[in-house]
């Protein structure tokens, strides 16, 4: 995944075209308001059943310390088309299990 606070469009299709979700802040958050140094890890949860074009999906920093702190994200894939591709991890796998099939 890439979360951004925001895509030009055709960063945001090369993105699902190779497979890669990509997913934008909401409500004005940016990535200095989080405070990260580095040390965090990060967890996408909402994705389990499957992805809809430009659903919510929830972001989990874990700290160093132990403290974690969620924030709510948008996720950019923008059309069914494009729930597919993600789906199949891109477009070229899409295109090749299409032709095989």
């Amino acid at each position: 995944a890439v979360i951004a606070e925001s895509f030009e469009r055709i960063h945001r299709s090369n993105l699902v075209g190779m497979g890669v979700l990509p997913l934008q802040f909401k409500d004005g958050m940016t990535r200095q308001d989080l405070k990260l140094d580095g040390s965090e890890t990060f967890d996408v949860t909402g994705v389990e059943a499957g992805i809809r074009p430009r659903m919510d999906v929830t972001l989990t920093i874990t700290r160093a310390d132990g403290s974690t702190q969620t924030v709510p994200l948008l996720c950019r894939i923008d059309t069914l088309d494009e729930v597919e591709y993600y789906r199949h991890g891109g477009v070229l796998p899409f295109v090749l299990r299409n032709l095989a099939a």
